[in-house]
Formats: structure tokens, C-alpha cells, sequence
């Protein structure tokens, strides 16, 4: 018995031991003389101290001690905030539809891997991924094989015959009718087909085995779709509850692709918690969705930009009606304090995706400075959130304060006075860190 105390004496202070050691080990970064954004008020915080330790915010206050081995960045009174996190973002979609179906997968994933490392130099250091096969990515991003943001994934975006993601030719039938078992766009994990309850089940369980974090569904027509219109409304409520039934039962939720009124209250009904689009609902329908708590994730950047030179005269006069509607969704959601997210919905080529940073100047028609900088930070977080025990990232993001993860951005300039040094993130964002680790960094 004696022996065996020992013993255990033994294995405690090894143990203990190796835990000083890894505590020795965490990387410390002391962050000096910044004005913080903390991603939950109107001002900033001037004169502070940020104590990084691993990959966790350690303290934030005036006249942090560094500790010795510590590095030391004099921020010079430069603007620090959280990571920026975008919630609709499509990291595979970096060409044309065309190409999904023929390019091989390996090299749609390559250029996925470089559009994160853009979107990193941005500021984003989250982004929720609604709709593509970005498993692979996420996974040699966060055992650090390559430089990106956290990603939430959806897996494939499910979508009816007919439906938002329907690019098959009009002759092509489904699988039940004597079509091929699985097409060109599913293959490329970016769209699944589902119609019925009993293929909804499939198609949601089949994105949760692969990975997912929620699900995204397309319940309303679209602007670039081939063959639903603006106005019509895809699924049956059925389809849909059945959808929402499948994400509870993993503890998580459905994000809908929606325009209209009728399209967006048949979601709502069904229990969706993520309305994405939504530009042409009325206020009866905002309030609806305030009162049902879901979160309306409104884009300007995919509309306000340029039509892509692919888009038929119809795709061009769907996305002026979308962008003719933002005003009085954007209005009806400030009057009855619907909770705003921050997403883009960036597609078709990597160059175009350099517009994801005007989403920030866009919204300045409808929101205060602050108001833009906390949906891109803390109120984007509170969707992160509802994937509950299928979040891959459980701990606080979109924030600055003790225990939170120490996504971190040094500006030049402060943006709750001028947003649009976010425009020139090259120039303007002096330091990215992400994870605790600095991504870049042009402080002398």
C-alpha cells in the first residue's frame, strides 16, 4: 500500500508539473496603449492594456504588467476590436456554376483554401459557411496547415426540385422519377436535393454525419436561381418542420434562404431561427420575426454590387428588386429592434469577393458606426451560439474581455468615426490575430 502511494505521489507531481510547464510554455502577448472596441458599446475604452496568454484574452485593463518572455506591441493608439465574423458566406462558391460541375474538387478546394486566407487579411476571423463542402478546409485550417477563420459549416445547402439550387437542365429528372442518383452540384457537396418529408430527414441527417454545425435550407425563390422567381415559396411547411425537427434533435437550428413575406412567415412557422435574405418583407412580418426570436441576416454587399457577367436580363432585374427592397427592411428592422447579423453572401469569383469589406460603408444608410461594428462582433456571435453542442468553437467570440478568444484586430484609425478605412484592409488593419497567434503584423 505504501508502494502504491508513492507511486501516486509520483504520477501527481509529474502531472503537475507537465501543467506548469504547458502554462510556462502558452505563448503571452501584452497588447499596450490601444483604445478598445470591447464589441458591446458605442465608445471606446482609451488607454488600455490586452494580456494575451495561449489563445485566450488573460486581462484587459491600464498598466498590465507583461510578463518575463512575454512579447510587448506598443499599439500606439491604434483602434483594437474583435475578429470580425460574417454569417453568410460561401467559401466554395469562387466561380461560375459551370465550372462547380466540371472543375475537379481537389482544385475547387485549393481555391477555397485561398479565398480563406483572404477573408483572414480582411479582419474576418469567423465566418459561417451557408452552403458548400468545406469540411476538408475547416479541418486543415484548425490543425494549422493553412491560414483561415474559424468556420460554421451547413454542409450542403438543401434545396427542393425546382428550388434555389436547382441548375439541372429542364429535361433532367429527380431520382425518384428515373434521374440520376446523385448530380454534378451535389457531388460537389454544394447543394443536396430533398422533396418530401422523408427526403428532408435524409438530406439533413446525411449534412449532420458529415460534420455540420446547423442546417440551411432554401424555402423562397432567389435572384440567381434558373427557374424560381422572386415570389414563389419552396417547401411545404411539412418539409420544412420536418427540417427544424431534425436540427433540434442535434441541438442545433435551420438557417432558410427567404425574400418574401409569404416565403419568410411559412419559415418562421416552421421554426427556422436565421432568416437570410429577407429584403422583401413587410414591418407586420419584422415583427413576426421579432417576436418569434429569430435573427434576420440581412446582406447589402451582394445586391449594391455590380450584376455578374454571367446574369441573364432576369437574374439582373431579380437583384435590382432585392436592392430596391433593403430600405424599408433595413427601416422596419431599426423601428422594431429586430437583432441585424453581419453577412455578405460574396460569390462567383474570388476577385468579387474582394467587396465583402463594403458591407461595413453600405450599412452606414441605416446604422450608426457602432451599431455596424457590434452586428460584425458580438450580436453576430449570439448565432454562433445556437449550435449548442455541435459548436466546434465553445467560448466566447465577437468580444474583448477576460476568458474571451483572442481574435484581435489593431486598426489604424478609428472606425467608430470613419468606417471606411475598413475598405483598405491592406493598409489599415495593422495587426490580425486569431487563436491567440499573429497572422500579420506591420507594427514597427
Amino acid at each position: 500500500m505504501k508502494k502504491q502511494m508513492i507511486g501516486i505521489l509520483a504520477l501527481l507531481v509529474l502531472v503537475f508539473a507537465g501543467m506548469a510547464q504547458a502554462a510556462e510554455d502558452a505563448t503571452v502577448t501584452l497588447i499596450k496603449n490601444v483604445n478598445v472596441f470591447d464589441g458591446k458599446g458605442d465608445a471606446l475604452n482609451l488607454n488600455q492594456d490586452v494580456l494575451v496568454k495561449g489563445n485566450l484574452i488573460e486581462a484587459v485593463g491600464q498598466n498590465l504588467t507583461a510578463p518575463t518572455g512575454a512579447t510587448v506591441i506598443d499599439g500606439d493608439g491604434r483602434t483594437l476590436t474583435p475578429g470580425f465574423i460574417d454569417v453568410h458566406t460561401h467559401l466554395q462558391w469562387n466561380m461560375g456554376v459551370a465550372d462547380h460541375m466540371y472543375k475537379p474538387l481537389d482544385y475547387q478546394g485549393a481555391l477555397a483554401l485561398v479565398e480563406a486566407e483572404n477573408t483572414l487579411m480582411r479582419g474576418f476571423t469567423t465566418i459561417r459557411d451557408v452552403g458548400g463542402s468545406v469540411f476538408g478546409v475547416k479541418s486543415a485550417i484548425d490543425e494549422g496547415y493553412f491560414p483561415g477563420p474559424r468556420i460554421y459549416s451547413s454542409g450542403a445547402a438543401i434545396s427542393m426540385t425546382t428550388g434555389h439550387g436547382d441548375y439541372r437542365t429542364p429535361p433532367t429528372a429527380p431520382r425518384m422519377m428515373g434521374g440520376p442518383g446523385i448530380t454534378e452540384l451535389e457531388y460537389a457537396g454544394l447543394i443536396t436535393f430533398a422533396d418530401g418529408v422523408p427526403e428532408v430527414l435524409s438530406a439533413s441527417r446525411m449534412q449532420f454525419r458529415k460534420g455540420a454545425n446547423f442546417l440551411k435550407m432554401f424555402t423562397g425563390g432567389a435572384v440567381s436561381g434558373l427557374y424560381d422567381p422572386l415570389d414563389i415559396t419552396e417547401y411545404s411547411l411539412e418539409e420544412i418542420k420536418a427540417a427544424v425537427g431534425e436540427a433540434e434533435r442535434w441541438n442545433t437550428y435551420v438557417a432558410v434562404h427567404t425574400y418574401t413575406d409569404a416565403a419568410t412567415r411559412l419559415a418562421i412557422e416552421g421554426g427556422v431561427k436565421t432568416l437570410e435574405h429577407a429584403n422583401l418583407i413587410t414591418e407586420k412580418t419584422v415583427k413576426l420575426a421579432v417576436k418569434k426570436g429569430c435573427y434576420i441576416s440581412a446582406q447589402t454587399a451582394l445586391f449594391m454590387s455590380p450584376a455578374p457577367p454571367s446574369f441573364t436580363p432576369a437574374q439582373v432585374e431579380r437583384q435590382q428588386e432585392a436592392k430596391d427592397g433593403l430600405d424599408k427592411l433595413m427601416k422596419a428592422c431599426k423601428k422594431y429592434k429586430a437583432k441585424v447579423l453581419f453577412g455578405t453572401d460574396m460569390v462567383a469569383s474570388i476577385e468579387s469577393k474582394e467587396a465583402q469589406v463594403t458591407e461595413f460603408t453600405n450599412r452606414s444608410a441605416w446604422f450608426s458606426n457602432a451599431e455596424i461594428l457590434r452586428q460584425a462582433t458580438s450580436v453576430n456571435s449570439e448565432v454562433l451560439e445556437l449550435t449548442g453542442p455541435r459548436n466546434p468553437y465553445p467560448g466566447k467570440l465577437g468580444v474583448i474581455e477576460e476568458g474571451a478568444y483572442a481574435d484581435i484586430l489593431l486598426i489604424n484609425g478609428n472606425p467608430l468615426e470613419d468606417l471606411s478605412i475598413l475598405l483598405k484592409p491592406e493598409e489599415n488593419l495593422a495587426l490580425i490575430m486569431k487563436d491567440g497567434k499573429i497572422f500579420k503584423n506591420t507594427i514597427k
